[in-house]
C-alpha cells in the first residue's frame, strides 16, 4: 500500500492579496482589511503591516495606531468568494479528493499520486499565473503535519515534512501551535509545566489524565505527536461553522460588540456560501471577563447561511442576552448544516 500523502494549501494574506489584484499600486504598503467606523475590527492585514503588530480581529482603532501610515480598505466578501472560486477551480483540477475549509485554504489527498511534491509545486504556479495570487503549501502524511507545514514558512512556503521530522522541527514550538490546542487548553498546560510540543508528548499520561482525562489527555498526546487519521473528504462532517474572537481588552460598549459580530456573520456567511452549506440554528457565544461563557442559540424552520438571514438572529440573540460584564470573547455559528449540494445538481440549478 502506498504511503499516505496529503497537502494542505493556504492562500498568502488572502483578503489583501486580492485587494491588491485590482489596487497594484499598493503592493508593498503595508495594507489592512478592516470594517469602516470607530469600533471595527481587522479582517487580515498584509505582511508589511504585520511587521507592525497588527493581527486579525485587532480593534482598526489599535491597528491605526500601530501602524498610522497604514492604507486601511473595507472588506468586499463578494469579491473575495469570487476569487476563491478561481483558486479552487485550480485546486480540484489537481486532485480528485478535495476539502474546501472556508475562501483561503484546502486539504488535498495525494495518495497514489506520481510525483506529489512536483504536481503542488504546479499547482502554486498555476494558481499565482491564473489569479495573481499567492499560496503555501505543507506537505505530510496527513492532515495534521501537512496543515502545521503550510504555515512554517509563509508567504510562498513549501514545506514538506515526515511525521518524525514535524515531530523534531516544533517540538519546541508552544502547544497552541497545533490545530485543536486552543489558548484555553494551552493555559491548563503551561500550568502543568508543559510549555512545548515535545514535553507534552513526553509527558506522563496518567498525569494529563487527572487534569484533561484519559480521552483528552490521549488526544492532546496524539497531537503533539502529529499523529492523525482524519480523511481528507469532499462531505465534510462538521455538522456546524463558526467564527470567534477573542479580544485583546474586554468590550463594554454594545455597539461596538454589534459591529464586530456583523462582521463575524460576514466571514462565517462567506465560508458558507463557499461550501454551499445552509443549517438551521444560528447561536452566539460570548465569554465575559470573568471567564464565564453563556450561549444562546435559535432554531429556525429553515436552513439559513446568507449574511441577510444570519446576521439579524445572531444581532437579537445578543441583544436579548445583553451582556452585564465586559465581554472577553465574542462568536456566531451555524449548526445543523446540510451536505453541500453536488456540484452537478449546483450547475443544473444555474441552467435551468
Amino acid at each position: 500500500m502506498a504511503e499516505r500523502c496529503v497537502a494542505h494549501l493556504d492562500m498568502d494574506a488572502f483578503y489583501v492579496s486580492v485587494e491588491l489584484r485590482r489596487r497594484p499600486e499598493l503592493k508593498g504598503q503595508p495594507v489592512i482589511v478592516a470594517g469602516t467606523g470607530p469600533r471595527a475590527v481587522v479582517t487580515t492585514a498584509s505582511y508589511e503591516a504585520r511587521r507592525y503588530g497588527v493581527g486579525s480581529a485587532m480593534p482598526a482603532a489599535r491597528a491605526r495606531r500601530l501602524c498610522p501610515h497604514g492604507v486601511f480598505l473595507p472588506p468586499d466578501f463578494a469579491y473575495y468568494r469570487r476569487a476563491s472560486g478561481e483558486v479552487m477551480a485550480s485546486v480540484r483540477s489537481a486532485s480528485e479528493v478535495v476539502e474546501v475549509v472556508g475562501l483561503d485554504e484546502a486539504y488535498l489527498e495525494l495518495t497514489g499520486l506520481p510525483e506529489p511534491h512536483a504536481a503542488m509545486r504546479r499547482l502554486a504556479a498555476r494558481i499565482e499565473e491564473t489569479t495573481g495570487l499567492g499560496c503555501s503549501i505543507g506537505i505530510g502524511p496527513n492532515k495534521l503535519v501537512a496543515k502545521v507545514a503550510s504555515d512554517a514558512e509563509k508567504p510562498r512556503g513549501f514545506v514538506a515534512l515526515s511525521r518524525e521530522q514535524a515531530c523534531e522541527r516544533f517540538g519546541a514550538s508552544p502547544c497552541g501551535l497545533v490545530p485543536g490546542i486552543g489558548p484555553k487548553t494551552a493555559e491548563r498546560l503551561r500550568a502543568l509545566g508543559l510549555e512545548t510540543l515535545a514535553a507534552l508528548a513526553a509527558a506522563p499520561r496518567a498525569r494529563l489524565a487527572s487534569r484533561f482525562g484519559p480521552r483528552l489527555a490521549a488526544e492532546l498526546q496524539r497531537r503533539a505527536r502529529f499523529e492523525d487519521a482524519s480523511p481528507v473528504t469532499e462531505e465534510r462532517k462538521v455538522v456546524s461553522e463558526s467564527r470567534e474572537v477573542t479580544f485583546d481588552e474586554d468590550i463594554r460598549d454594545p455597539h461596538r460588540l454589534e459591529t464586530i459580530l456583523g462582521e463575524l456573520v460576514e466571514r462565517l456567511c462567506a465560508a458558507l456560501v463557499a461550501q454551499h452549506r445552509r443549517g438551521r440554528t444560528v447561536g452566539i457565544k460570548v465569554r465575559l471577563d470573568d471567564f464565564s461563557t453563556h450561549t444562546r442559540a435559535r432554531t429556525l424552520p429553515d436552513a439559513v447561511g446568507s449574511v441577510d438571514r444570519v446576521g439579524p438572529v445572531a444581532l437579537d440573540l445578543l441583544r436579548r442576552f445583553a451582556p452585564a460584564r465586559p465581554v472577553r470573547l465574542l462568536g456566531v455559528r451555524v449548526a445543523g448544516l446540510d451536505l453541500p449540494e453536488p456540484a452537478s445538481e449546483r450547475q443544473l440549478m444555474l441552467v435551468l
